[in-house]
């Protein structure tokens, strides 16, 4: 009976100790819970609930409506339209991406090219990338979508702006185009600290006009805070800043004036550049041939990217930034003006021109064999004689033609606001031994200061350079720099504001020696080298021709009928008009052209009588 007692004793005594103990870690635990419910709630507060409206809000960027460009009157040469695009998140889908397109398929159609493009652009971006599947949906289709969304998590519809350029290929070389932002551009910007200013965004400028404004075109990235599910889907709007559009640009293109420059181009290759010299607006800038800058929006297909870079006509060259040339005797008004201003020749000085200029035993012919006798400064450049110039090349000497001619801006950057413009040539012996490594070839012999005098050898000029030297001369010294934008409007206000008012320098010539240089380039137009394209005329024009070779002759007779089309001679012209009065100078060239005076003077002879006498424009020779 005592060992019955005793051992029901012990068995009481250890419950008793196991309650006590589970007692004991029920209020550990608890406390341990109170204590950690204590931290997240008091301590951890600010920080996990900013962390969960994280999760629980989403910050949307809003794009920004990119400004228009127009032309100096108003019309529209690039604006945007609000367009429908479906675009894939791939890390969102959970099924094949080739069974989620035939799905996709039954509701919006979308073709075999937009399903290869697709699948292209899925395999060269991340996961998390949104990747464009079909665009330009109509409302139709955009509606029926978003009733069966739901069924495609990870496939948005979404609204955008689409650039759009409906003047097709007129003036694309100065507008340019936009086009997707590639890597390169992200790590562009991120060094520039505007990352952040293009989320949201797809397209960024990418040549011309749309590129070198890309900054005032592009606007500011509006955002929106959208409350989201777990899942990811929105259920309201919590604040939005707005989105703050683009400023508008206005150019100083005349659209008019444009399409009638490249109209007179037709088939033909070559370049146009017309300045109002006053204030150095570009009143028309051709390219020829030219492209549609509507293809590059959302990334040029290979057919035509194959046809536009594979072209022998290279339509993508901005020919009268890029392309530089011998510019022949439209370099002798300069050639002339500096042998005044140094003092090296006066204009009534007479030499006699044989036909040819000789040295060392070379002979340096006039082209087309002509013989103009006693020739003075006037006659030289009213008949173009060559010889007059040869001989007068080596007593200027070319450095000191080098030092006068860059004040017009030849052999520089004329500081045009386009992107890719080239320096060319302007040459002197300092060049020379910069560009040859050969001792032999860095030395500077007298007979290339006679080509260069004549606007040959080593010159090569941009189509821009040689308007734009054209109308300082017309503007008696004064540079204007030349610039396409002629106003940008602010957004705010709605106000336009000038770009370039003022001068960029003035160069110092002698009122005397402008005028003889002037009269002569006059008479080129009456009596000259370009009377036939200037006849009847209700105004005053001052111009010169030129004719530039493509490759040596070496000697050998010229004879364009027996030449192959792409190695002859490039026509050219310089002008501007009224005389007296100059409103607009140009440059122009008719590449493979062959003579300045027969091609290429009545393209600026049109011009002239669209921009001065509108109701006299005849037929486009």
């Amino acid at each position: 009976m005592f060992e019955f007692k005793s051992t029901s004793h012990q068995l009481r005594r250890r419950l008793v100790l196991r309650i006590w103990v589970a007692g004991l870690l029920a209020l550990l635990c608890f406390g341990l819970l109170g204590a950690r419910l204590w931290y997240l709630q008091v301590v951890r507060y600010e920080g996990l609930a900013a962390r969960a409206d994280q999760n629980r809000i989403a910050v949307v960027p809003i794009a920004p409506r990119r400004g228009e460009i127009t032309d100096r009157n108003g019309e529209v040469l690039a604006r945007n339209y609000r367009d429908y695009t479906l675009v894939v998140t791939p890390a969102h889908i959970k099924q094949n991406l080739e069974d989620l397109l035939d799905n996709l398929g039954e509701l919006v159609y979308i073709s075999e090219s937009e399903r290869k493009r697709f699948m292209n652009n899925v395999r060269s971006s991340g996961r998390y990338k949104q990747v464009l599947l079909r665009k330009n949906l109509n409302d139709i289709e955009a509606s029926w979508f978003a009733a069966h969304s739901w069924k495609f998590p990870g496939v948005e519809i979404r609204a955008r702006w689409v650039r759009e350029y409906p003047q097709g290929e007129t003036a694309a070389h100065v507008i340019g185009y936009v086009g997707r932002i590639s890597e390169e551009d992200l790590t562009n910007l991120e060094e520039q600290g505007l990352l952040g200013n293009y989320r949201g965004t797809d397209i960024i400028g990418k040549k011309g006009i749309e590129k070198t404004w890309e900054h005032m075109l592009h606007g500011k990235t509006g955002i929106e805070e959208v409350e989201v599910t777990a899942s990811g889907r929105p259920v309201r709007t919590l604040s939005r800043i707005a989105p703050e559009p683009g400023s508008n640009l206005m150019l100083s293109i005349d659209l008019g004036l444009q399409k009638e420059a490249e109209k007179l181009f037709a088939e033909r290759r070559g370049a146009l550049v017309a300045i109002d010299p006053k204030t150095g607006e570009v009143l028309a800038f051709v390219s020829a041939p030219s492209f549609d800058p509507n293809l590059f929006i959302d990334g040029i297909d290979v057919e035509n990217w194959r046809k536009l870079n594979e072209s022998p006509d290279h339509p993508l060259i901005n020919r009268p930034l890029y392309g530089t040339y011998p510019i022949g005797s439209t370099y002798k008004p300069f050639v002339a003006l500096a042998a005044l201003e140094m003092g090296k020749r006066s204009a009534s000085e007479k030499i006699y021109d044989p036909g040819y200029f000789e040295l060392a035993g070379q002979r340096f012919r006039n082209a087309g064999g002509a013989a103009y006798g006693s020739t003075d400064m006037h006659k030289a450049l009213v008949v173009s004689s060559d010889t007059y110039f040869y001989s007068l090349g080596p007593e200027i000497g070319v450095n000191a033609l080098h030092d006068f001619s860059k004040q017009f801006g030849f052999g520089q950057l004329t500081g045009i606001d386009l992107d890719g413009e080239r320096r060319g040539v302007l040459p002197s012996t300092d060049w020379k031994k910069q560009n040859y490594k050969d001792p032999e070839q860095q030395r500077w012999y007298t007979g290339e200061t006679v080509s260069v005098a004549v606007g040959q050898g080593y010159n090569a000029f941009t189509l821009l350079q040689l308007a734009q030297a054209t109308a300082v001369l017309a503007n008696n010294g004064v540079y204007m720099t030349p610039h396409l934008v002629r106003k940008v409007q602010d957004t705010k206000s709605g106000e336009f504001k000038d770009t370039i008012t003022k001068p960029s320098h003035v160069i110092d010539l002698k009122p005397e020696n402008i005028e003889i240089i002037k009269n002569a380039l006059v008479d080129v137009t009456i009596k000259g080298t370009a009377r036939r394209s200037f006849q009847g005329v209700k105004y005053k024009a001052a111009g010169k021709t030129g004719t530039a070779q493509v490759f040596s002759l070496r000697g050998a007779k010229y004879d364009a009928q027996v030449i192959n089309e792409r190695l002859r001679d490039h026509a050219l012209f310089m002008a501007y008009a009224p005389a007296d009065d100059p409103q607009i100078a140009l440059a122009l060239i008719v590449e493979n052209g062959g003579w300045g005076a027969t091609v290429a003077a009545p393209v600026a002879r049109h011009v002239f009588d669209y921009w001065l006498n509108h109701e006299a424009v005849q037929e486009a020779p």
